[in-house]
């Protein structure tokens, strides 16, 4: 949670995964200045039936009593299902406090930033809108070259003297858990690492100006499947089960090699059935940190804090086992908050001692759907020094602080929502 800040502060709160009460209890709680809230699938995966529940979702949200002290907001849905080539199901959450005064947001087409006042909803076409940037992966980059919802939306803010991106997205998930095993790193690993790859280029290419940028959304990142069949199995042998017709594997069945054969692991396309779940829970999992390889590759270009919460994915829908995981993947971190150099910087510097970053998931206990909800939150300094930041002689427009001592102090929330079902939470 954040820490109680040397000075009045600014709060930014950026969300990622299933909804439910985090509004009023994340609201309630920690009273951020400024909160930003991702959703991927939103409307769930039966998108076409779901979707007429969103609107009403939406001005409920607005209009809730956890939100009445927030008297501007900007939200951008991508609702429009029938657009296969741009369809994303994304969406993008802003929520600015009453106490926070001269908030900016950028024009990507004027390219030039506008302050922030009221509250506006966009959804439909959201290409035409000119206070983002919204993209569906090229139709190459899909397994198989079968369109699904996958893509990015990037909004850029200027807070306390501050210029920053906030991108939200959806990466490509394992198709297999079959496929996933077969190689170390899977094919599936890299079909992301060239997807994210492609986000990164874009949002740095040469077409505005370079700021600090956080990425927060389902990333789909997997544990090395390989490598966890072999830990978990180190004793087991493998039986192979095939299909008649084709011959082709369909399942993979570990047992141990005494102790009555017992069955240690099932594998199927969408099977991944371990005879212990608590492997995934004990000391938060993160014994099996060592298996999540994806985001290496970006070692240079991408930070994050450390983990010390369990696995993400996939829960149990069931309301009743908000703590079980479904036994369709292999538990896995998918849900991440990750930032630029500069963006950790602008976290992890401030001149007050007072240590309150925080990175969590929300509801531990409670069901949210699949995926748990990730948030990171920090008091950060308004004016520091780094790469992306916008002081006096930055472009942002807005009064500038007298003295530095004077600078506000930004607690920054990062929530990520992977929003299934939203039908299930309207009318609560």
């Amino acid at each position: 949670m954040a820490g109680k800040a040397a000075a009045p502060g600014t709060a930014v709160l950026l969300v990622t995964a299933n909804v439910g009460s985090l509004f009023d209890d994340v609201v309630h709680t920690h009273k951020p200045h400024f909160m930003a809230l991702h959703c991927q699938e939103f409307g769930g995966k039966n998108y076409e039936a779901s979707m007429s529940h969103v609107d009403k979702f939406v001005k409920e949200l607005l209009s809730s009593d956890a939100m009445k002290e927030y008297n501007r907001a900007r939200v951008y849905l991508d609702e429009n299902f029938k657009s296969q080539e741009h369809f994303t199901a994304l969406g993008s959450f802003y929520f600015l406090h009453e106490s926070l005064k001269n908030i900016y947001q950028f024009d990507f087409k004027a390219k030039k930033y506008k302050k922030v006042t009221g509250k506006e909803i966009y959804s439909d076409t959201l290409e035409s809108t000119p206070m983002l940037e919204k993209e569906k992966f090229p139709q190459d980059y899909f397994p198989e070259c079968k369109w699904s919802r996958k893509g990015f939306v990037r909004t850029r803010w200027c807070v306390a003297d501050c210029a920053f991106d906030l991108v939200n997205i959806h990466l490509f998930h394992d198709a297999s858990n079959l496929v996933a095993w077969e190689t170390s790193p899977s094919v599936y690993s890299g079909i992301r690492h060239k997807a994210l790859g492609y986000v990164l280029d874009r949002i740095i290419d040469q077409r505005f100006e370079k700021v600090s940028y956080f990425v927060f959304g389902d990333f789909n990142f997997r544990l090395d499947s390989k490598s966890v069949v072999e830990t978990l199995c180190t004793k087991a042998t493998m039986q192979t089960v095939r299909a008649a017709d084709t011959n082709e594997v369909v399942k993979l069945i570990f047992r141990e090699s005494d102790n009555d054969r017992k069955v240690v692991l099932q594998l199927e396309k969408k099977l991944f059935d371990y005879v212990n779940q608590e492997v995934f829970r004990d000391n938060n999992g993160t014994a099996l940190l060592e298996f999540d390889k994806e985001l290496s590759v970006f070692k240079d270009r991408l930070y994050e804090l450390d983990i010390s919460f369990p696995p993400s994915y996939p829960y149990s829908e069931d309301r009743g086992q908000g703590r079980q995981y479904m036994n369709t993947r292999c538990p896995a971190w998918c849900d991440r908050v990750l930032m630029s150099p500069s963006a950790r910087e602008l976290i992890l510097k401030s001149e007050s001692e007072e240590k309150v970053v925080t990175y969590d998931h929300i509801g531990p206990n409670v069901c949210m759907g699949d995926h748990k909800v990730m948030c990171p939150r920090r008091v950060v300094q308004g004016r520091p020094r780094g790469a992306g930041w916008r002081g006096a002689a930055g472009r942002a427009p807005g009064p500038q602080p007298a003295h530095p001592a004077l600078a506000k102090l930004v607690r920054v929330y990062l929530i990520v929502i992977k929003y299934q079902k939203v039908d299930r939470y309207v009318g609560r």
